[in-house]
């Protein structure tokens, strides 16, 4: 079955539908999430994507991300990719959106308009090894050296997320979640 994302405008405002491979080598606005899983001593769950993704195979990302379908919103979407990726449930919230563009060498676009989601958990995840190939919790602070260290081993929509201009968004949804 061929994935199909919801196109957007800059105001995250549905325009149409595309299969999935067609928007990212088009490079055609559409709606995402990224979802970002803390635990009780509010380290960070990240996972090591799978080497045979798409794009950014063998980065560091964040706990999980992916699209919503059309018809369906991105908190029903972000509960779904979290059971499928990493097999847990949690309760998330809206923390924040941003827009964005990157382009890979393989000649695929993100360009996203990313919705943040936060959620709480303080299990054992069990992912999909075809999506996940590691993960690790992780201190904020320590993962901003890392990646400052080392940035290539990260994907692109993490670092923006925790770039200084959204810092202060983190910051506030680990203070209300």
């Amino acid at each position: 079955m061929m994935e199909r994302v919801i196109l957007v405008d800059e105001h995250d405002r549905e325009i149409g539908e595309a299969e999935k491979l067609e928007a990212h080598a088009g490079g055609k606005l559409h709606r995402a999430f990224s979802i970002f899983v803390f635990n009780s001593e509010k380290h960070l769950l990240l996972q090591k994507r799978a080497a045979s993704k798409y794009h950014s195979g063998g980065l560091w990302s964040n706990t999980c991300c992916g699209h919503p379908r059309p018809g369906e919103t991105t908190q029903a979407a972000a509960r779904r990719r979290l059971r499928e990726e990493m097999n847990f449930s949690c309760e998330l919230r809206a923390a924040f959106e941003f827009l964005y563009r990157a382009e890979f060498a393989n000649g695929l676009v993100e360009h996203e308009y990313d919705h943040v989601l936060t959620g709480k958990f303080d299990g054992v995840p069990a992912p999909d090894e075809s999506e996940v190939e590691g993960w690790k919790w992780v201190r904020l602070d320590k993962l901003r050296a890392e990646m400052k260290d080392r940035p290539d081993d990260y994907t692109y929509w993490l670092k923006l997320a925790l770039s200084t201009e959204h810092w202060p968004r983190v910051e506030q949804a680990l203070r209300v979640g």
